[in-house]
């Protein structure tokens, strides 16, 4: 996890969980962006998707985590953006699935449908999961 650089973000309905995953980030000197949203105020979740999203598309950051109520919103706004392979990820086998298989290079987590500790043990699992690579590789080709 020494190379990494992390986008995050939330609308309000994730607010509370974008804090506890930046915590998590500064516990273990994890660098990041956080790209909002600050308050817990009525938001725009695609624009906080845009905002993760160039960053990764840019370089600035290599993965980003997104959160909002459900996740849904966030990962279809997220996969919007070209070269964007965003996972709404549940459990922690998806989480690593969706880095070994898939090489997402976007998480999406929703406040409302998972618990705390799933949601940080789903982070934990998805950056420290590597690309397979392999079979995988030509399936991620294809995607892109």
């Amino acid at each position: 996890m020494d190379d990494l650089k992390i986008a995050i973000g939330s609308d309000h309905a994730g607010y509370e969980y974008k804090e506890k995953i930046i915590d998590y980030l500064n516990a273990r000197n994890i660098p990041y962006t956080d790209v909002g949203t600050h308050t817990k105020e009525s938001c725009d979740y695609p624009e906080i998707a845009r905002s993760v999203c160039e960053r990764v598309i840019s370089g600035q950051a290599n993965r980003g985590i997104l959160v909002c109520g459900t996740g849904i919103g966030m990962s279809i706004a997220a996969n919007k953006v070209r070269g964007i392979r965003a996972a709404l990820c549940g459990d922690t086998y998806s989480a690593r699935a969706s880095r070994a298989h898939n090489n997402a290079n976007v998480l999406c987590l929703g406040e409302r449908v998972i618990g705390e500790h799933l949601a940080l043990d789903i982070v934990d699992v998805w950056l420290q999961t590597g690309f397979d690579g392999s079979r995988h590789k030509r399936r991620v080709d294809m995607i892109e």
